[in-house]
């Protein structure tokens, strides 16, 4: 080892990040990212601790504002945030929330039996990672305001007026140089906001986007709480039964509230929340249920001769197959993995989900015996079509990746063994097929040429799935399996790059691929191996020089620099195979010069994102034609 590099590690190389200083320094490790999801996770954090007065019973209406000026608004009737001295910092408590980590009534003090916010740091971060954040407190007959930039107090808690409401109402300005970008996104903001109505029964939530004219506004509130969120997750398929079977009830600390119904589909959405903060990876609350609606369904089929002893337990798998539910419990200490609450690991959350689900359901399945039937025959197909799939899946494991002969013919794969250095190109037809594989650089880029529209997976069971030639193709070629089987570790290719026509059938294969890939192998949009290719729109030639536009918008300032005139010489392209292997190689397949879009998934909403997957691709007709006509003015690019 260099001995100067030795003498340069001493004490004063240590830093000591001291309060709101170390947010700044680490934004990620409290809010997750400074992209877009990190943003908007600013509100969340000031949103939860308005709710947390909801759950303590005192709170009954939330209003959030994104402003003209781009900053957020969230102002709720609560009891105000204290503004006495503390003690301990001789400041204001409403200063000491605002800049002091882990402060808060939330350790034990009495000041809320549960709450969403459980490190307490949530009103401090996001004042530390704002530009500026203004908080207005109204209590005990009188209105107070405080105002602080970039995480410091720039003026004392003031007493500004009377008030005969209470509430706290923060307004914020996240830092420019910290985010990537400062625009609240009003369609992610709403989707959060509608789910922590419906976790919070009786709670009115209201969003209001000031930046357009008029305001766009939207008012959440639902008195049946998570079973009108099982019944607005089921709206685009049809519901086996017309009850939404409902548990609540509380075991020791830990307050149990669930909700279920079973549709036609074949997939299981059971979504998780600890004190209405979203859990994506599950935990002890999941497992617990998950436990007892296997066993607990197991018994009455049993017991009611449904199934015969002599053949095999319906799995769990099965028994999910087409369920919605929602498992939300709400306890005074949960223990989450990491501040962004992924996982709940409280033990006691499991076996109070696993007991009260068990009673409840068991005297549900015995009153109501015509739906506890329609659930066990739904299972049993499911176990059937899952053997008849198992034989269908054993074609499509490959024992090495490096045995190549396994490999689907129409693969024209790479020759480099490392899959960080390859990508594959999935290409709709042999005749883009062909140009791709006469483009492609042999060594790293692999082309997987499909015929046709792929299976729409949305509307089959597994073993219909694994019949269908092209989607054998891509779980052979990709080496990591589906479902159980799935193994990350043995990836062939760290970009799987979907490369369609730019037109709207194009737009139906790709979105046919993405909910193939989303259903069956979600880790891989998940860890960002998924992408989107963007060929050009257009071609324009003049006088021996071509340039290529990427959008309508892009054509024109083309246009506008070359000039408009007749000697322009334009091409609408409709598809790959209207390029020659240079033309595709130098817009849309060379790393240097090519656009590529990573496809994201929002695992603060994976509700939202399966409903969206049901109504596009589900049987249901009128969710899909009533989400067409909302969206149809954030379409781009339709050939009319």
């Amino acid at each position: 080892m260099d001995q100067t590099q030795n003498q340069e590690y001493g004490a004063e190389q240590i830093q000591i990040l001291e309060g709101l200083e170390a947010v700044r320094k680490r934004p990620g490790m409290y809010i997750g990212s400074t992209s877009a999801r990190g943003l908007h996770h600013l509100v969340y954090e000031i949103v939860d601790n308005a709710v947390d007065e909801a759950l303590a019973g005192v709170c009954t209406e939330i209003n959030v504002f994104i402003n003209k000026d781009g900053s957020v608004t969230v102002r709720d009737n609560g009891r105000g945030i204290p503004v006495e001295i503390n003690e301990k910092k001789g400041i204001s408590t409403v200063e000491v929330v605002f800049t002091i980590l882990h402060a808060g009534g939330k350790f034990g003090g009495g000041g809320y039996k549960v709450s969403g916010g459980l490190h307490g740091v949530g009103a401090s971060v996001v004042n530390a990672l704002s530009d500026w954040l203004e908080v207005i407190v109204e209590r005990d007959g009188h209105k107070y305001s405080q105002r602080y930039e970039r995480g410091k107090a720039v003026t004392e808690l003031t007493r500004i007026g009377d008030s005969d409401r209470t509430g706290s109402t923060v307004t914020f300005f996240p830092d420019a140089t910290i985010f990537d970008e400062i625009v609240f996104d009003y369609n992610t903001l709403k989707q959060r906001l509608r789910e922590m109505a419906f976790l919070t029964k009786g709670l009115k939530i209201t969003l209001t986007d000031c930046r357009e004219e008029p305001a766009r506004e939207k008012t959440f509130h639902y008195e049946g709480g998570i079973k009108e969120y099982v019944q607005y997750l089921n709206k685009g398929n049809s519901a086996l039964y017309n009850d939404i079977i409902y548990c609540e009830g509380s075991v020791g600390d830990v307050y149990v509230e669930v909700a279920m119904q079973h549709n036609d589909a074949y997939n299981d959405n059971c979504y998780s929340f600890v004190n209405n903060i979203t859990t994506p990876e599950g935990g002890m609350h999941l497992i617990g249920f998950r436990n007892a609606l296997t066993k607990t369904i197991n018994a009455y089929a049993r017991a009611n001769k449904l199934i015969k002893d002599n053949e095999p337990a319906l799995d769990g798998e099965d028994i999910r197959e087409g369920l919605t539910a929602i498992i939300s419990v709400k306890l005074p200490e949960p223990q989450f993995e990491g501040q962004t609450k992924q996982k709940l690991g409280n033990s006691e959350a499991r076996t109070a989900v696993d007991k009260l689900v068990s009673q409840q359901l068991t005297y549900y399945l015995e009153q109501n015996p015509a739906v506890a039937k329609i659930i066990v025959e739904k299972s049993v197909l499911s176990q059937r079509a899952r053997d008849a799939a198992r034989k269908a899946r054993d074609l499509t494991r490959r024992k090495s990746p490096l045995e190549s002969q396994s490999l689907p013919g129409k693969l024209a794969d790479c020759s480099e063994k490392d899959p960080s250095k390859c990508e594959i190109f999935i290409v709709e037809g042999d005749s883009a097929g062909g140009s791709a594989k006469s483009a492609r650089v042999r060594a790293t880029q692999a082309i997987l040429p499909l015929r046709g529209k792929i299976l729409n997976v949305e509307k089959a069971r597994l073993d219909r799935v694994l019949e269908n030639n092209e989607i054998r193709a891509m779980i052979t070629a990709f080496g990591t399996g589906i479902h159980e089987d799935f193994n990350i570790e043995k990836l062939r290719y760290h970009k799987i790059i979907i490369m369609t026509d730019a037109d709207v059938d194009g737009a139906h294969i790709s979105t046919l691929l993405l909910t193939f890939l989303y259903r069956f192998m979600p880790e891989l949009i998940k860890q960002g191996y998924v992408y989107l290719a963007m060929p050009p729109l257009y071609k324009i030639e003049r006088s021996n020089k071509a340039w290529y536009a990427y959008s309508d918008d892009e054509l024109n300032k083309i246009l506008s620099e070359i000039g408009r005139d007749q000697n322009n010489k334009i091409q609408r392209y409709k598809g790959l195979g209207e390029m020659d292997a240079s033309q595709l190689w130098e817009t849309t397949m060379d790393p240097k010069h090519r656009i590529l879009k990573r496809v994201n998934m929002d695992q603060d909403s994976l509700s939202e994102l399966d409903l969206t997957f049901t109504t596009l691709m589900g049987e249901e007709v009128e969710p899909r034609r009533l989400f067409i006509e909302e969206n149809a003015k954030y379409a781009e690019n339709l050939d009319i």
